[in-house]
């Protein structure tokens, strides 16, 4: 294992190992390594690891630019202290590296207010196989003309590059945060108050769905439970309390219960993976009007990100979800296998129907690593 200390260094192993035609892979702090794809056998591994500090913070601007090492939990808590974020909510946040968050593109119940690492990432520095450092974008918001090949990177697994530096913009922390919990007997009433909550005026950081066998683990609670997660000032508050009472039967979590149950919610693959070890996690990209349909369809605990149409599915067993998702993609649905036991992801069809635009990231993949040095097989197994 190999740890640069320098970015110069990043960029100075990459290019002796792919010259020697030597396959690399390229990881953070491996807390993801049942995400995605398996990495072929390979010849050298370089972390970045030791690229863990934080070279800019302009609390004033909003800004901040830290080395693709750093951990999430620190650069969370160095932000926290001035009332700022990157609501970005990754899972395995205690052990995940900002570089790992980027290149694998996770998010959390706050996109669908905030987006993903694409609306918040406005500058990278990436080492490329030819031993190239590439900086594009900066530390302003809005700097950016034509194409910014930072958004390449994000997504990619390190299947083009190594990610070395990452500038954010950042969030300021609202006055007051508030947890609203609405109980269903169905998923219809469910998605009628969903619907209700988008159309008004208020309009909060989280709208999450949980059915009742993801509501008993994360919240302690059999039923189906739509979970909001609001901020502003104590008007706000109050007014999301009065309009959300009529929509259903209403609780609230304020402080540390309100923090407990994103915790819970943001960690809950891992705490998922943790007890189920053959088990699998299916993540299905939907129109808000579908994803009723695709959560009624899961045999299995379910989280849907109910405002931007993402859902999770957790199976205790790999096969069950083999099987479900093979059903998904007759549908038409746009699923993956997302997380795998290590020893099946060889066989299981991860990625079953990627669509037309594979074959523009295998350009782009021969266009950044020509010798298809860095990480192969690990974008579902198909780059």
């Amino acid at each position: 294992m190999h740890s640069p200390a320098t970015v110069e260094d990043l960029a100075g192993l990459l290019r002796r190992f792919a010259s020697n035609e030597r396959t690399i892979a390229i990881c953070g702090n491996d807390s993801k390594h049942l995400m995605a794809g398996p990495i072929e056998p390979t010849d050298e591994c370089i972390s970045t690891s030791a690229l863990n500090g934080v070279l800019e913070y302009e609390h004033q601007d909003l800004t901040c630019s830290v080395e693709a090492g750093l951990l999430w939990r620190d650069l969370t808590r160095m932000l926290a202290v001035n009332h700022q974020t990157v609501p970005l909510d990754p899972p395995f946040g205690a052990r995940a590296t900002v570089g790992g968050v980027v290149a694998s593109n996770s998010s959390g119940p706050r996109r669908r207010l905030y987006g993903t690492a694409r609306d918040m990432v406005i500058g990278m520095h990436f080492a490329t196989p030819q031993g190239k450092v590439v900086q594009t974008g900066g530390m302003v918001v809005k700097n950016v003309a034509g194409l910014d090949m930072g958004k390449l990177m994000i997504g990619s697994f390190g299947t083009l590059a190594a990610i070395a530096v990452v500038n954010f913009k950042l969030v300021p922390l609202p006055e007051i945060e508030k947890t609203f919990l609405l109980r269903f007997d169905e998923c219809a009433g469910a998605m009628e108050a969903r619907d209700r909550i988008l159309k008004g005026v208020l309009q909060p950081s989280a709208i999450d769905l949980l059915n009742p066998a993801a509501a008993a683990a994360a919240a302690g609670e059999y039923a189906w439970m739509i979970a909001v997660r609001a901020g502003g000032n104590t008007a706000a508050i109050d007014r999301y309390q009065r309009e959300l009472a009529e929509m259903g039967d209403l609780s609230s979590l304020e402080a540390d219960r309100h923090q407990s149950l994103w915790d819970a919610v943001q960690e809950f693959t891992p705490n998922f993976l943790a007890k189920h070890p053959d088990g699998a996690v299916v993540r299905v990209s939907c129109t808000l009007k579908e994803l009723s349909r695709i959560v009624d369809s899961v045999p299995a605990a379910v989280i849907a990100r109910a405002g931007s149409g993402v859902v999770y599915g957790y199976f205790d067993q790999w096969p069950v979800a083999a099987g479900w998702i093979a059903d998904a993609v007759r549908k038409g649905w746009k699923a993956v296998i997302e997380y795998a036991p290590e020893n099946r992801k060889h066989t299981l069809e991860l990625w079953p129907a990627p669509g037309p635009d594979l074959k523009i990231m295998a350009d782009i993949k021969k266009l950044f690593d020509p010798g298809n040095v860095l990480n192969r097989g690990r974008l579902y197994r198909r780059l």
